[in-house]
């Protein structure tokens, strides 16, 4: 369809230093904390990354951290191609603005993308109150 959107992002301001927000992000444990659609997370003894989903266990690959904001992760089902997940840390005043990203992959219906892209509000949500609750 011609007028089917590639893509969504969302965003959601949170009342912390983007610098904070950033390094909260650059640790990868913390994703479980917050983002339920990578389920549980584990370091494997080379380094990598696996979320146990109830879709199956699948690798997870995390931008280093950075000072740019850059808070990418990368998830790759054992069928399929890897799936993208861009997020930046924007400085918003002395707050941060998180975009997150959400690419549609062939095959994936509007009423899909609209499930996906509610649950990573709720997964934002959730982000933005645990940030915001921490001392």
């Amino acid at each position: 369809m011609a007028d089917q959107r590639d893509y969504l992002t969302l965003g959601i301001d949170i009342d912390l230093p983007a610098a904070a927000v950033s390094a909260f992000l650059a640790v990868p444990e913390n994703f479980q904390l917050w983002a339920s659609g990578l389920g549980e997370l584990s370091r494997q003894a080379d380094g990598s990354w696996i979320a146990r989903m109830p879709q199956g266990a699948m690798r997870v690959r995390f931008t280093p951290a950075n000072p740019y904001g850059i808070a990418d992760h990368y998830v790759q089902p054992a069928e399929g191609n890897e799936i993208y997940v861009p997020m930046r840390v924007i400085a918003n005043g002395s707050g941060a603005t998180l975009l997150f990203t959400l690419f549609r992959y062939p095959g994936v219906t509007d009423a899909q993308l609209q499930a996906d892209a509610d649950w990573v509000r709720r997964d934002l949500a959730t982000l933005k109150a645990l940030l915001e609750q921490a001392p």
